[in-house]
């Protein structure tokens, strides 16, 4: 990677700064052109990215001293030497400190070709592949003459309730994914494979026991707190927030003041977890009721005043 160097770090365009998320253009690029094989069927699809890379805040790496940009380089341990990426090859580390060198002739003719196809081998229930498994999510769009076999699928795998498994070889590995129905369109999801994911029985988790008073009383304080589906937008980035103000001090030339968080109060008394789930309870109730309170009109409220004193 070689980075260009420079000293122009006092002059900022703050046009260019990062904002808050607003909707963005449909300029979406696809990154390849697939076909489905759904039976006999062929379904032509474009792969779009699920993600929009450009809402991640990234920092570059500078030269404290002057502020120019700093250049990536690999030293030889050995040797102590900076090494071109001409003399550079790949090695696995086979025992401590010892390797075996692959060619990049060699690291190719190992690596799986591309596959245009994405060959469904099987439909299961959705809610029987366990997101853990999820590793990379793209959306499908029908491509030239394949809306309608599109379609078709989407509405079957809904009614369903179904989702598809198959095989898809990018980036030189084969990849199982899932193909899954989101409003109108398609989702693929790379999945790891299952020797890629720690079994949760590894950590060795001895469960406590709780009271059925004590279930119920969570059972209660669940119900409280549901809500009648996940609303991703509900969520926002405050990190980025707090991160794109202190930019936007930096370029104004203002300090940023950290300010220490609170160091939590930690006692050596038992907690009694029934008492801790009533006070629980009683507060999310006192929230709610004042989230349902309508306020008061300026009117009314006057007028109320105005009689009491009366």
């Amino acid at each position: 990677m070689t980075w260009r160097l420079g000293n122009c770090h006092n002059r900022v365009d703050t046009a260019t700064l990062p904002r808050q998320s607003a909707p963005m253009p449909n300029d979406a690029r696809s990154i390849a052109s697939l076909t489905i094989s759904f039976g006999l069927v062929a379904i032509p699809v474009k792969l779009y990215s699920a993600t929009v890379a450009a809402e991640r805040i990234s920092f570059n790496l500078l030269h404290q001293h002057d502020g120019s940009r700093l250049k990536q380089q690999y030293v030889c341990l050995a040797e102590g030497k900076v090494v071109e990426r001409s003399e550079i090859v790949k090695g696995y580390e086979f025992a401590k400190d010892q390797y075996v060198m692959f060619t990049p002739a060699e690291i190719k003719e190992l690596e799986e070709a591309g596959s245009p196809s994405i060959d469904i081998g099987e439909f299961v229930p959705l809610d029987s592949v366990d997101p853990i498994y999820f590793e990379r999510t793209y959306y499908l769009v029908p491509d030239k003459g394949g809306s309608k076999p599109y379609t078709l699928l989407v509405a079957a795998l809904r009614d369903t309730k179904q989702c598809a498994i198959g095989r898809w070889a990018t980036r030189g590995r084969e990849h199982v994914v899932v193909i899954r129905p989101i409003e109108n369109g398609m989702a693929l999801h790379q999945l790891h494979y299952h020797a890629e994911v720690r079994s949760i029985r590894d950590l060795g988790i001895d469960p406590a026991q709780v009271s059925e008073p004590e279930l119920k009383l969570a059972r209660q304080l669940i119900g409280q707190q549901s809500a009648k589906k996940f609303d991703a937008a509900s969520y926002t980035d405050e990190f980025r927030a707090r991160v794109e103000a202190a930019i936007q001090k930096k370029v104004e030339g203002k300090e940023i003041s950290l300010s220490q968080k609170p160091t939590p109060a930690t006692s050596s008394n038992v907690i009694d977890l029934m008492e801790m789930l009533k006070a629980s309870l009683q507060s999310q109730g006192a929230t709610d009721l004042k989230a349902r309170k309508p306020p008061q009109r300026a009117g009314k409220a006057a007028s109320r005043r105005k009689t009491s004193r009366g």
